[in-house]
């Protein structure tokens, strides 16, 4: 028997996947826009990343949840340029 609580769960983990399957689709997007700014950059005879741009991403990222913001802004920095 389904309780009013079951109902409510399966419905939250509902919007859960739907959100995660935005992130999914934002992160792609993300990595295929800084890729391309990379290719951009080191066209122009550039440097193919700017640490001081990477910088601003983290400081963003940890001021808006903290430690765990640090680990995901170098895991999405990471995922758009590759390892350093």
């Amino acid at each position: 028997m389904t309780t009013p609580v079951d109902s409510r769960i399966d419905a939250l983990r509902t919007d859960i996947t739907a959100i995660d399957e935005q992130i999914l689709a934002l992160v792609a997007r993300r990595v295929e826009l800084s890729r391309e700014v990379g290719a951009l950059r080191m066209a122009a005879g550039g440097t193919r990343l700017s640490l001081a741009r990477e910088q601003v991403v983290v400081d963003r990222f940890t001021a808006g949840l903290g430690a765990d913001g640090t680990a995901l802004a170098m895991l999405l920095l990471r995922a758009g340029r590759g390892r350093l």
